[in-house]
């Protein structure tokens, strides 16, 4: 799981809920604390076990470039409702209810970021024609299923012991199993070791288990977004361990995207290399926006 390296608000962002047609988003809205946005917004998905606080470290400088940046929690993760069945928790749902979002805010054409399981929802909302975007970039995610037999493992974990008994109850036995004691021998402050306990438990247990099923089985959808004529990036850190670099770097030659390495990142470059990262999204969406503007 993304883990935020701090919880206090930066300057210019603020906690906020996004009501939309397809229910209501949890949200963290960033804006810059000098000058106007006259940039135009962005989007910011997580990864599935994530949240909006895993892009803490972005929404400061992503804004302070002249933008509103708006991180969310998926429906069912934290602190976003979400529905009580299964197949709500689909990526077709999910992307769906993301362009919802994009619409609900009221602010035209925005660019998309999806990071890790976020990027195949994402990839749905693109290919669903229904939202409104100026970009896309997938972050730290790939084409199809995770194939990395870690992930490959902690998914079918979560599957087996959830699936049974998809209750509150249960994913807190599921944590004390097997999460407390690997969260606590990773150093994590006091405060970022209460926010992942209570983050994990605020999850639907139903949404935990399909999202992993579909990050077990999703498909190659790469042909079908690289049809589409959407500026694309794909970013990554060189020693992703979810979908491998190789694999991030093929896709993003098939989707003629612009890619993006980040030294010394892993799986979250949003959160091991922030600056890095944020650098890299602002140069990629003001070269988006340019065309649009020498055409006005």
């Amino acid at each position: 799981m993304s883990t935020p390296r701090f919880l206090e608000l930066p300057p210019g962002v603020r906690r906020a809920d996004v009501t939309t047609d397809m229910g209501t988003f949890a949200a963290l809205r960033a804006l810059p604390t000098s000058g106007g946005c006259e940039h135009r917004p962005a989007v910011l998905v997580p990864g599935l076990t994530g949240s909006k606080e895993d892009f803490i470290g972005l929404l400061q400088t992503l804004a302070q470039a002249g933008r509103q940046v708006v991180a969310v929690d998926l429906p069912g993760q934290y602190e976003s409702p979400g529905p009580d069945d299964f197949d709500g928790y689909g990526t077709a749902w999910l992307g769906r209810s993301v362009a919802a979002l994009t619409a609900a805010l009221g602010e035209g054409p925005v660019h998309l970021l999806g990071h890790s399981y976020g990027g195949l929802v994402t990839r749905e909302t693109v290919l669903s024609g229904e939202a409104e975007l100026l970009s896309f970039t997938l972050m730290s995610s790939g084409p199809a299923a995770v194939p990395s037999q870690g992930r490959v493992d902690d998914a079918q974990r979560l599957i087996g012991y959830l699936g049974g008994d998809p209750t509150p109850e249960r994913l807190a036995e599921l944590w004390e199993r097997f999460l407390d004691a690997p969260a606590r021998s990773s150093g994590l402050a006091e405060d970022i070791l209460a926010f992942l306990r209570t983050r994990m438990l605020a999850n639907s247990p139903r949404g935990l288990v399909r999202m992993c099923e579909e990050i077990l089985s999703a498909g190659d959808r790469t042909a079908e977004l690289a049809a589409t004529d959407l500026p694309k990036m794909v970013l990554y850190g060189e020693n992703d361990d979810a979908w491998p670099p190789d694999l991030q770097a093929a896709m993003a030659d098939k989707l003629s995207a612009r890619k993006v390495v980040v030294p010394g990142a892993a799986h979250s470059p949003n959160v091991e290399a922030p600056e890095t990262t944020a650098s890299a999204l602002t140069r990629f969406w003001n070269t988006v926006e340019t065309p649009a503007r020498d055409n006005l």
